[in-house]
């Protein structure tokens, strides 16, 4: 059964590499069962609910990806994409995290039809390569300031803006302890280094008493809070386009990088470097934001760590079908996530923002109508806490500069698109 599913042997692989594969898969990425519903329950929502809607978001888009598509990536709910929806549209817009779950809803059905009409392969080529970089960089510096906040490095400061925190704080000591161990880790090549550094992190914390221990596991809690408590009426009446479309943009970026990225690492584009079955793969992580909407959480995505998988040999969806069963094996440990505090994930948010913000390494600096941009969407994305607006910097700021330089011909018609609907918002709105 396993060989029709998969065709195991023409992928020169088997069931045992497969197995360990997506072990080595779900270690690497298991963090976000205590970070997503951390960041989340910051903007109101019921923390075991989400940390059930996450466990099944994943488990459903990993399942997709395996069976439909049959490629060893395995997905979950994004990484700052889910702190662009609790800190900047609930938190920052003041949006009812119902409404921003219609928000993402829409975004994947837009999804959907993209792919379907192979306009979403058009988009991605048609965006400049030192955008793409750029938002990819200033989601990172979004989630390291999120981090930096939540493990008290960082606080508010009226004549600074921000300033240093608390350097004698637990908080503040134990994160610096966790981030240095996760990278450490991660430097020496250990297989779930991310998860162990927030482990480490929480156990220390239980032992001196910071944080009460609930206990390893237990049956799930209920999915009920969140369950079907999306509001598409209600996001489509507040006209958050400039929203439905930062979670696409980001989204089209993110999901569309990963699987070409994870694909070519493993081997398995074709002899013209296209990836088999692309539309196949599109549509399963646009179904899989549409029912993650539906569960309870923010938008699921393809995951880069799925690389650790295919470099230990998966090359089929039985690595991405491993990964889903242990997300749903994971269901049975929700006293522990509800155990974790936010200073222990906090570290886990840092390293994320290294390694996304390493692609500013690739733009050209040679030249200021790519550069400045680039620089200006990335920068954007901290300080002004928002995402939207640091795309919008972007876009808007790519278009006009390379306008007044004489190179209007290098701005793809795309990008004239997006950069002027964000132009209609600050004018309009």
């Amino acid at each position: 059964m396993l060989e029709r599913l998969f065709q195991l042997r023409e992928h020169g692989t088997n069931v045992r590499t497969e197995v360990l594969a997506g072990v080595t898969t779900f270690l690497t990425m298991a963090y976000i069962i205590f970070v997503n519903p951390s960041i989340l329950a910051a903007a109101g929502m019921p923390h075991d609910a989400v940390f059930v809607a996450t466990c099944v978001a994943a488990a459903l888009g990993s399942l997709v990806m395996g069976l439909y598509a049959n490629y060893p990536i395995a997905m979950a709910p994004g990484m700052g994409l889910n702190a662009y929806f609790a800190f900047a549209v609930v938190k920052g817009m003041g949006m009812p995290w119902q409404v921003a779950l219609g928000a993402v809803f829409i975004s994947g059905v837009l999804f959907i039809l993209v792919s379907l009409f192979r306009i979403r392969e058009w988009i991605v080529n048609a965006i400049p390569h030192s955008l793409k970089l750029a938002i990819s960089a200033g989601i990172g510096l979004f989630l390291a300031i999120i981090g930096l906040k939540n493990a008290g490095l960082i606080v508010a400061n009226p004549a600074t803006l921000v300033g240093l925190g608390d350097l004698h704080s637990h908080s503040a000591l134990l994160s610096i302890f966790g981030l240095i161990l996760i990278v450490a880790l991660e430097a020496r090549r250990v297989t779930g280094g991310v998860i162990i550094g927030i482990l480490a992190v929480t156990l220390i914390a239980v032992a001196i008493g910071d944080q009460p221990f609930g206990g390893v596991f237990a049956a799930p809690p209920s999915l009920e809070p969140t369950l079907f408590k999306l509001d598409i009426a209600g996001a489509l009446n507040m006209g958050i386009v400039s929203v439905v479309l930062t979670f696409f943009v980001v989204e089209l970026f993110d999901a569309t990088g990963t699987l070409v990225g994870v694909a070519h690492r493993a081997g398995l584009l074709d002899k013209e470097g296209k990836l088999p079955r692309l539309k196949r793969a599109l549509l399963a992580d646009s179904a899989a934001i549409v029912a993650g909407s539906a569960l309870g959480t923010s938008s699921t995505t393809a995951y880069i760590e799925s690389a650790a998988g295919t470099a230990v040999g998966g090359r089929t969806g039985l690595t991405a079908t491993v990964v889903a069963i242990l997300f749903l094996a994971a269901l049975f440990l929700a006293p522990l996530a509800g155990t974790v505090p936010a200073y222990a994930t906090a570290p886990a948010l840092i390293y994320v923002a290294i390694l996304m913000t390493r692609g500013l390494s690739e733009i050209d600096w040679t030249d200021l109508t790519e550069s400045a941009p680039a620089v200006l969407c990335a920068v954007a994305m901290p300080f002004t806490y928002s995402i939207a607006d640091g795309i919008a910097f972007g876009f808007v700021s790519y278009a006009l500069i390379k306008l007044l330089a004489g190179r209007v011909r290098e701005v793809p018609l795309a990008v004239w698109l997006i950069a002027v609907v964000f132009i209609l918002k600050f004018a309009l709105l």
